[in-house]
């Protein structure tokens, strides 16, 4: 028997039996379309990591109170609270002239929520920033529109203020923003920028947001200490130098404050190799799981289609019978169930790739990025098409088993 023909009987034994067949058919569909989901989202969020860090210099570093290992649990936090000074700029401008490696190097005090004004219009637990000038080329800050402050009006401590493309639209929706004047917790700030816009994340908006000089923010909202941190931002003079740099600025910071060789650093230097493997680390193992919880409904919908398939070749007893009393050899009936059964799958896996896509989509549009590679959408039907194997061998032995005599004698 050809082959096509073989797959002809086998979509005309699925289309025969209709509602059955769709009943089938959602095991694999379920199964498929979690999967890749769950692929999808894993992708999706692992590239919009790596977007961010590449959004703010793949060779960027940070050097803060704390490091990511002393968050590890409750002991380590403990510990480094009691170890670990605030940053402060002393430490900033010792760093600054003594550096040689470090290309540019920024200061910045975390954000602070406030109430914003302009006019009837009202905003609050906007979060205002400080930050020295560079911190422009060391955050690649794209501008949508008017300018980031210059070192000049950080030196000054000027009210001007470089704002989110989020409070632009809602302070001023029928002008220009750059220029205009509103009020931070009653101070009045003049508009000199606006950022352009970077969308949400998880549903929540990353434009939001108003950063000021730093010496500025120290005048207005005090000292850059706990809640507003005081932190540093920097950058090696090339790709190449970038450990070195990092590690020159550790030991500076070390030889400052006085620790001995066997000493702990008390402060953190995080880096985006440090962020990615933070990440993997964390969420490794989440990952795994992600995607071993839904495949057990890949081994379910297989052995729903096995279950079906062996009812199947029950039903058509007679019919495999007559086949074999007119020449078919056992090797025809084990290829015609086994691609009956590769064909309900391959069905299931495509149907659930689609909906996948469709519901990627959909969360890409509302929540959150995803992604679907090729390479999932190729390992999701090869798997289903190797479950549908599986899951056709017995029935389609025990077909291809039958003795034609006592198959033509079934009812």
């Amino acid at each position: 028997m050809e082959f096509s023909e073989t797959i002809k009987l086998a979509f005309d034994a699925i289309w025969a039996h209709k509602l059955r067949s769709v009943l089938t058919l959602l095991g694999m569909i379920i199964g498929v379309t979690a999967v890749v989901i769950v692929v999808s989202l894993i992708q999706g969020f692992n590239l919009y990591v790596d977007e961010k860090i590449a959004g703010i210099g793949a060779k960027s570093f940070s050097i803060r109170r704390f490091s990511f290992d002393d968050f590890r649990n409750t002991d380590s936090i403990a510990q480094a609270q009691r170890r670990n000074k605030d940053l402060t700029y002393d430490d900033y401008d010792y760093l600054l002239e003594r550096t040689t490696l470090v290309g540019s190097l920024g200061a910045k005090a975390s954000g602070t929520p406030s109430q914003i004004k302009r006019g009837n219009e009202t905003m609050d637990s906007v979060g205002v920033s400080g930050a020295t000038a560079n911190c422009l080329e060391i955050d690649n800050l794209e501008i949508a529109d008017g300018r980031f402050f210059t070192s000049s009006e950080d030196s000054s401590a000027a009210n001007v203020a470089f704002i989110g493309s989020d409070v632009a639209e809602k302070l001023f929706p029928n002008m220009g923003a750059v220029g205009q004047e509103i009020a931070i917790r009653g101070l009045p700030y003049r508009v000199i920028g606006v950022a352009v816009a970077k969308g949400t994340v998880f549903g929540m908006p990353q434009d939001i947001y108003i950063t000021i000089p730093l010496r500025t923010y120290i005048k207005n909202y005090g000292p850059a200490v706990r809640q507003r941190s005081f932190y540093m931002v920097g950058t090696a003079k090339s790709d190449d130098l970038f450990t070195d740099a990092v590690e020159e600025v550790r030991a500076l910071l070390r030889v400052r404050r006085e620790l001995k060789y066997n000493e702990k650093d008390n402060f953190g230097i995080g880096t985006p190799d440090a962020i990615m493997g933070i990440r993997d680390r964390i969420l490794g193992p989440v990952f795994i799981a992600a995607i071993a919880v839904p495949g057990i409904a890949l081994v379910v919908g297989g052995i729903v289609i096995m279950n079906i398939m062996l009812v199947s070749v029950t039903e058509r007893t007679k019919e495999i019978g007559i086949r074999k009393s007119l020449g078919a050899r056992r090797r025809d009936i084990l290829r015609q169930f086994l691609i009956e059964a590769v064909t309900l799958s391959a069905i299931g896996g495509a149907v659930g790739v689609f909906i996948a896509w469709a519901a990627g989509r959909i969360l890409t549009a509302l929540f959150f990025p995803t992604y679907l590679s090729m390479t999932a959408v190729i390992v999701a039907v090869s798997v289903s098409g190797a479950v549908g194997v599986l899951s056709g061998i017995l029935p389609a032995r025990k077909a291809a088993m039958l003795d034609p005599i006592e198959a033509l004698r079934a009812d």
